[in-house]
């Protein structure tokens, strides 16, 4: 799926800020593949041997994000973050 334009994605972390979980769902979908060329940059840097995998990474991530209300005002606040 294509990203869509900064600006979307700052809508939609508005959108999730105040309650709404259609915005985050719909945000997920067009971010996903950014995190995951993340997740595999950052777990290249780990030692050798570990267990960890980039798709397994984000779905953790994912998790832990989808419960809160983190208040993010927009994309690179975001992608700056590290879920709590």
């Amino acid at each position: 799926m294509k990203t869509p334009p900064p600006e979307t994605l700052t809508v939609l972390l508005r959108a999730w800020s105040r309650g709404d979980v259609a915005a985050r769902d719909q945000l997920f979908s067009f971010v996903y593949a950014e995190l995951r060329r993340r997740a595999d940059r950052y777990l290249q840097r780990e030692n050798p041997g570990h267990t960890l995998q980039p798709t397994g990474l984000v779905h953790e991530a994912y998790l832990r994000l989808s419960t809160q209300n983190p208040g993010w005002k927009n994309r690179i606040q975001f992608f700056a973050s590290r879920p709590r």
